[in-house]
């Protein structure tokens, strides 16, 4: 009876642990593949949020290396204009200086200018000429000229030519400018897209 009591304690035991290990087996198995999820599931999030963040920062540096680029054109138009600029400005504004600063070459264009004003008759003109070149030029203007025209001429003299010289009828309203501003820029327009081309290419 003992034996049999002995038997069926061991028995219940045995199946009882059995049983035990059996459903921690399946819990830990079960905890297990939990985490394993878990795991899975927080690697996918931090690719997904590494990803992102590759993805803005590969868009960032896109921006700015775009940024960049233009940043870096503009600069380099910007430099290769300003010494476009330099360089006709130089060459139109010395060529233009010694011509129109010399009194021999400013009466030969007013000669030939004044004359188309009085081709339809006799017209009294004004004339604004450089303050620097009055000496050289008031006799001839205010003698020489209204006798070649055969009509009046006023001649005045202002600091703010500083080369060639302004002309009109004595009382038309208007004046036509052969300055060395206007010669310069009319010069210029010309130089310019050589001078890019000789430059540039």
């Amino acid at each position: 009876m003992q034996n049999k009591l002995q038997e069926l304690t061991d028995k219940l035991y045995n199946e009882g642990l059995s049983k035990g290990k059996q459903e921690g087996a399946e819990l830990l198995a079960k905890a297990k593949a939990q985490a394993e999820e878990m795991v899975a599931k927080a690697q996918a999030e931090a690719a997904q949020i590494v990803a992102a963040a590759q993805k803005q920062a590969d868009e960032i540096k896109s921006k700015v290396a775009s940024d960049i680029r233009m940043a870096s054109n503009q600069s380099l138009s910007a430099t290769r204009k300003d010494i476009e600029e330099l360089v006709v400005s130089k060459m139109s504004a010395e060529a233009v200086k010694n011509v129109l600063t010399s009194a021999e070459f400013v009466k030969e264009l007013i000669q030939a200018v004044a004359g188309k004003f009085t081709t339809e008759g006799p017209m009294d003109l004004a004339l604004i000429l450089p303050e620097s070149l009055q000496k050289e030029l008031e006799l001839f203007v205010n003698n020489e000229l209204s006798k070649i025209l055969n009509a009046g001429v006023e001649a005045s003299f202002s600091k703010k030519v500083s080369g060639g010289f302004r002309i009109g009828p004595k009382d038309g309203g208007y004046f036509v400018s052969f300055t060395d501003e206007t010669f310069n820029e009319l010069i210029a327009e010309y130089l310019r897209p050589a001078t890019k081309k000789i430059l540039f290419g």
